[in-house]
């Protein structure tokens, strides 16, 4: 069988008149996008705009929910409760379903955003707190997650889970992604990323920041929407894994029948 890969994306992140990303470039490369619910990014008119863009492209579309965090682009530690974390979850999975809903296509997956996801690798409350949430609303849907608690509590729960890669962010020999603040922690040039994605996919590895390797099974590859060469990103990715053999294929297309 041939080596599959989703491809991901997070989207909608602009607010108002403020404009962030690429996404209309970026989506003819991608099979999930990751949707910015209003609480890092988003408002509702670009949710609308967002979803109907992703169905266009025959996107897949998913929540990605945030600490509220308008000012910190969802990337600051906030000290909130595993109450206020699950109902913060909830509200944001139902209202991007509502935009689902309106264009008639499912709502596929969860994606938390940023400090959220991060600190979810380590919080079990967090994390349970996040997990709940998705239980409650829709068990059918998949969770993305990149590791840690996240990952292994929702795979406990039977959850369908992806294990998610990054192309453009460095690794910590532990797995975690490099502080934001580290010189190399955000990869800008198409062409490493290209073959980070293929070393990832078929090598089932990837180098950390200090030259050693990880290694990793990936079900979908992330590349960050805000990264100001998302859209050479995304095209040198894409081209790399076709050229490779590997069939780049949405998450609820193929991941159930092999979790």
């Amino acid at each position: 069988m041939a080596a599959r890969i989703d491809l991901n994306s997070d989207m909608g992140e602009s607010f108002g008149a403020w404009t962030m990303g690429h996404d209309e470039s970026v989506l003819p490369y991608i099979t999930s996008a990751n949707v910015a619910c209003g609480f890092h990014a988003g408002d509702p008119r670009v949710m609308a705009r967002t979803v109907r863009l992703a169905k266009s492209h025959g996107v897949s579309v998913g929540a990605h929910p945030a600490f509220p965090d308008l000012v910190g682009f969802g990337r600051r530690n906030l000290a909130v409760t595993p109450e206020e974390a699950h109902t913060d979850v909830l509200y944001q999975i139902g209202a991007l379903h509502a935009f689902c809903r309106a264009e008639n296509i499912p709502l596929a997956h969860v994606k938390p955003h940023g400090q959220l996801n991060n600190l979810a690798v380590t919080d079990a409350s967090l994390a349970d707190a996040i997990l709940d949430a998705i239980e409650l609303y829709d068990r059918q849907l998949i969770l993305i997650a990149y590791g840690g608690e996240l990952l292994a509590r929702g795979r406990a729960r039977g959850l369908t889970v992806a294990q998610e890669v990054y192309v453009d962010r460095a690794y910590l020999p532990d797995g975690r992604l490099a502080p934001r603040s580290l010189p190399g922690a955000v990869i800008q040039d198409p062409s490493v990323a290209a073959r980070r994605a293929v070393e990832m996919v078929l090598q089932h590895r990837v180098p950390t920041l200090d030259g050693q390797w990880l290694t990793v099974t990936p079900d979908t590859i992330c590349i960050h929407g805000d990264n100001p060469g998302a859209v050479e990103l995304a095209r040198a990715v894409r081209r790399a894994l076709d050229a490779a053999g590997v069939e780049v294929l949405p998450l609820g297309h193929w991941l159930r029948t092999h979790t």
